[in-house]
């Protein structure tokens, strides 16, 4: 919308829509009341694990658009028929022997997952994030661009970023390796006409497999933090590379928008360089998805003298280029991930979302009290992903790598990786607003891979594949489906009435107000399907909601889109 894992959403600037990471993070799995627990068995879920196991503590980790989080697990537990207390509340405290407790990854912080109450793979993720985050103050203090080759740059971030992969996830991490090396063999023997195509369909199909085969195969989609969340990091970068090499050495000049004149690329990467993009330490676990020539500005150290000549400093008054440093910019977004782990920790504990297939949500409660605790309920969830980005993001200025300008009051600029604009988001008068500043560099990717080069009916088409990147869950569908027609009517909505009130602010005022509760309830309605996964507890929660709700999305789509696929980007 996609992109979210690690952007989806970054001429004149377009207003990237996060067409596939619209979704709010899940909330901790409580129990389900006997009578949901009845509605689940008899409708069957996606699949069901092996073992059943007890509820854990709040999550706390995983960048990417929702999959296999807590809310998966307690509807699957639900599938499973585990034993559920009459209201939802938490759980008995996890067994060090359940499955929460298990990972593919490196098993040497067990003691502290029992200490904290927390599973072992999210340890691990939190623990290699937190490294990377030491790694990257010391990787851009002693190995400056100046007084360090870019090779040896290249090198270690490559280094550290493979063992970050295989302590987190072992021998699964070789499911990256294998898409790094094929896509390279492609690169390295394709034609410029058509590298992109074979890239493209060779790293998702690749990713679609891997989705597949994790849920409905092996069952391994019960964990939180798998190999698939940075194989869709991998993916998002082996695509963006291959359709810039198609810019650059397979298209006329004049064919090119500005945006892609400037990211093309004339020369295809070493070996080195090509590794060292796409797993380097301080996107390979969280993201985000970056662009190949400001990754290699980086390592070469020029990419802060080339925003600085980008926005004409010199011609503003100053003779010599600074080196701004970061440290401001991380103190400030570790600042945010605090608060947001200490929300996450209380607040979605207190409204976690299996709570909306409850008997009572279902069945006994009002419309309205149906709406607020959707509301309620998908924001308590987004704390999960504010943390996990806002770090992501951290780790990244702490190498020295992020920096995006100046602002128009003059200050430094640190969010060229930023993953999501927290203020606008919650502020948002717009379903388009929102999608903006959502996932950034998902849509980022989004846009460019898809709905700048496909010829018809892009905004369907980029919901399509923001979909399918994420995952092959039901609960997607559900909301990409939604989702378009929500996008289609809130712009024909506004398109319409909003000249109305923009005669006086008291007009203005009232239309901000009644815009900003309708935005934020709509895309709690659509998202709600991405948390759910499966389909029967989808069908449970719109039969309270969805005739009236869906009603007026298709009524307004209908009268006033008349659907009209034109993006509205454009």
């Amino acid at each position: 919308m996609g992109a979210e894992r690690r952007a989806a959403g970054s001429g004149a600037r377009w207003a990237r829509p996060s067409y596939g990471a619209l979704a709010s993070a899940p909330a901790p799995t409580p129990s389900l009341r006997p009578e949901s627990l009845r509605r689940f068995a008899s409708a069957g879920l996606p699949f069901a694990p092996a073992r059943t196991r007890r509820p854990c503590a709040p999550r706390c980790s995983h960048p990417r658009a929702p999959g296999r989080e807590d809310a998966e697990q307690g509807l699957l537990r639900a599938g499973a028929g585990a034993a559920t207390s009459r209201r939802c509340r938490m759980a008995a405290e996890p067994q060090p022997s359940s499955l929460s407790y298990r990972t593919t990854g490196s098993t040497c912080l067990h003691p502290l997952s029992e200490l904290l109450g927390i599973p072992l793979d999210q340890v691990n993720f939190v623990a290699c994030q937190l490294v990377a985050l030491f790694a990257a103050f010391w990787f851009r203090i002693y190995l400056r661009p100046g007084k360090t080759s870019s090779d040896v740059r290249h090198v270690v971030a490559t280094i550290f970023g493979i063992y970050f992969v295989i302590f987190c996830f072992g021998w699964y991490s070789v499911h990256l390796f294998v898409l790094v090396l094929l896509c390279y063999a492609i690169m390295a023997t394709a034609s410029a006409s058509n590298i992109h195509r074979y890239s493209f369909f060779v790293a998702m199909g690749y990713l679609t497999i891997c989705h597949i085969s994790r849920i409905y195969i092996f069952h391994y989609g019960i964990l939180t933090t798998d190999f698939s969340g940075p194989l869709m990091i991998v993916t998002q970068k082996i695509t963006t590379l291959a359709f810039q090499l198609h810019d650059g050495l397979g298209r006329r000049a004049e064919d090119l928008s500005a945006e892609q004149h400037q990211l093309a690329i004339k020369v295809k990467p070493s070996f080195l360089e090509y590794l060292s993009y796409l797993l380097n330490f301080m996107s390979v676990i969280a993201g985000p998805c970056n662009n190949f020539k400001d990754y290699v500005a980086f390592i070469e150290g020029k990419d802060i003298h080339m925003k600085l000549l980008e926005v004409n400093w010199k011609q503003k008054g100053f003779h010599s280029l600074p080196d701004p440093s970061p440290t401001g910019a991380v103190i400030h977004k570790l600042c945010i991930t605090l608060v947001s782990l200490l929300l996450f920790l209380t607040l979605t504990k207190t409204f976690p979302v299996t709570c909306l297939v409850d008997d009572w949500f279902v069945h006994k409660a009002s419309f309205p009290a149906r709406l607020c605790y959707l509301y309620v309920v998908m924001q308590a969830s987004k704390p999960k992903y504010y943390f996990a980005w806002t770090l992501a993001d951290a780790v990244n200025n702490a190498a020295g790598f992020g920096f995006s300008g100046v602002d128009k009051n003059g200050n430094f600029c640190w969010d060229l990786l930023s993953n999501l604009n927290i203020w606008k988001i919650e502020t948002a008068t717009s379903f388009k607003m929102y999608l903006e500043n959502w996932n950034i560099q998902t849509a980022t990717w989004l846009k460019c891979v898809c709905y700048e080069r496909v010829p018809w009916y892009p905004t369907v088409l980029t919901f399509i594949l923001s979909a399918l990147w994420h995952g092959v869950y039901p609960g997607y569908y559900f909301t990409f489906l939604t989702g378009i027609l929500v996008t289609l009517a809130a712009r024909a909505v506004r398109n319409n009435y909003r000249h109305y009130f923009l005669s006086s602010r008291p007009l203005k005022a009232v239309y901000d107000a009644g815009t900003w509760a309708v935005t934020q309830l709509a895309v709690s309605y659509t998202v709600a399907p991405f948390v759910m996964l499966a389909v029967e507890p989808t069908i449970s929660l719109y039969k309270p909601l969805g005739v009236l709700c869906f009603g007026i999305i298709s009524d307004l789509h209908s009268q006033l889109c008349r659907w009209d696929f034109t993006p509205f980007h454009r």
